[in-house]
């Protein structure tokens, strides 16, 4: 259980016995720690602190209410700021409220009671937020030493080394190497070691989404935008607020969109489809590529200023063929988890196939490796995983004498296993193999699979 945290408030106030009021009415619960500030400078010194919740009087001695707001979002985007004015100014309410005040509230005598009722909401959320941060830091470091992560080869405890390093700052990371090797996996160890674990990590693969809904992928619209756009949408990059946005396929952005996206990055703000209203964000940014970006610039595809704000840390992930014994440690594994998830006796590779294995190019790399393995366990008959349980031939597998596999069918014969096993439970299945439901249906309603 973790140990209950003070909510941090400031109380942001040059009024001596307004000050004074708003201090003691919040700090009658004995889980508030309260500090009040009389400046806007005494305030942002102390930004440091982390306050989940200020209140900001809107005029200060030294400074207006929009800049002081501006400069806390900037720096504390997941702390919420009550503004209280002593006039009612509609516009300067929509003001505030457009720059991401939580609330405007006006001095009157319902405000300490309005208050109360808001900061009551603001501390469960953090508190929700604080008691659901160990928990995900605990399956965020489930990925921090994925299984496309671990190895003992050399250039594995390179990639190890920098990923550390780069958990520490919030530099921009290019993750680069071939299909399968792991690069989502990256990004998520970097995003789940660093300081922005129990906020968002938001993956986005640019391959897969058409052209013409990019921009609205990344961006967001709003309502009425274009044909279909039913209503307001927010795109990744607000998602993401606070924490990682991983583009994926980086290289396949079209190049009137990279100029698009450069200069969202450099403005650190974006503007949704069909909309007006420059919205602030703050992301932690990596990008993967199985292509060599640097020869995508000199081809004319990839814009040569969107390739140096994007570089960032370079990472390179090793193929598997060149990773030595690697490749029995992860098969280990994968045989191992497979197991446990399927409720099967404990399997064991013989000597036979772990020859087998080692011996394979794997052009597919860990992604083969773990399909290649998971279906080999399916067609083992005991607990030994023979060598010829193993699909295993360059561009093709095989199962059984004379007959062959691609990657997609074998990953089609161990879904239509676990369908059989499940009297057609596609939601349990769905469960155990950790693949989206729709996927499933998909499948079945493609004829790839069969129900009974």
């Amino acid at each position: 259980m973790m140990p209950t945290l003070p909510f941090k408030i400031f109380v942001v106030e040059d009024n001596e016995w307004y000050g004074e009021l708003l201090t003691h009415r919040l700090g009658q619960n004995p889980s508030h720690s309260v500090l009040r500030f009389t400046t806007a400078r005494a305030c942002l010194d102390q930004l440091g602190e982390q306050p989940d919740f200020i209140t900001l009087d809107y005029s200060l001695p030294d400074a207006k209410g929009e800049l002081v707001l501006r400069q806390i979002k900037e720096r504390l985007p997941g702390t919420e700021v009550l503004v209280i004015s002593g006039q009612e100014d509609v516009g300067t309410a929509v003001s505030m409220l457009r720059q991401g005040a939580y609330d405007y509230l006006v001095k009157d005598e319902n405000t300490l009671d309005r208050l109360w009722n808001i900061v009551g909401k603001v501390e469960q959320q953090a508190r929700l937020r604080r008691e659901n941060t160990q928990l995900r830091q605990q399956i965020g470091m489930r990925y921090g030493a994925g299984q496309a992560l671990l190895g003992e080869h050399a250039s594995m405890q390179a990639v190890q080394t920098l990923i550390a390093k780069a958990a520490r700052t919030t530099i921009t990371v290019s993750v680069s190497g071939e299909t399968g090797t792991g690069k989502e996996l990256v990004a998520k160890a970097i995003h789940f070691q660093s300081g922005r674990a129990a906020q968002p990590f938001v993956a986005v693969n640019m391959a897969a989404i058409p052209r013409e809904l990019v921009e609205s992928e990344l961006f967001g619209h709003e309502k009425g935008s274009f044909t279909g756009a039913v209503a307001r949408r927010v795109g990744r990059l607000e998602e993401a607020n606070g924490g990682t946005l991983f583009l994926d396929e980086i290289a396949d952005l079209d190049l009137s969109l990279q100029a698009k996206l450069l200069r969202v990055l450099q403005e650190r703000e974006v503007t949704r489809v069909g909309g007006s209203q420059a919205v602030p964000f703050d992301v932690r940014l990596i990008v993967a590529t199985h292509r060599d970006l640097l020869a995508e610039v000199q081809a004319g595809r990839f814009r040569e200023d969107l390739y140096y704000r994007l570089l960032g840390l370079p990472i390179a992930l090793p193929p598997l063929r060149l990773r030595g014994n690697d490749v029995l440690l992860l098969a280990d594994v994968f045989v191992r988890d497979f197991c446990h998830l399927n409720n099967l006796p404990l399997r064991q590779l013989t000597d036979e196939a772990r020859h087998r294995l080692k011996a394979h190019s794997f052009p597919g790399n860990v992604r083969e490796l773990k399909a290649v393995v998971e279906l080999a366990t399916v067609l083992a008959d005991g607990e030994l995983v023979q060598a010829e349980d193993l699909p295993l031939r360059p561009g093709r597998v095989t199962v059984g004498p004379g007959s062959q596999l691609s990657l997609r069918e074998q990953t089609t014969a161990i879904v239509q296993s676990c369908l059989d096993e499940m009297a057609g439970d596609v939601l349990a299945v769905a469960a155990r193999l950790r693949i989206g439901k729709s996927t499933i249906y998909r499948m079945i309603q493609q004829q790839e699979l069969r129900i009974g």
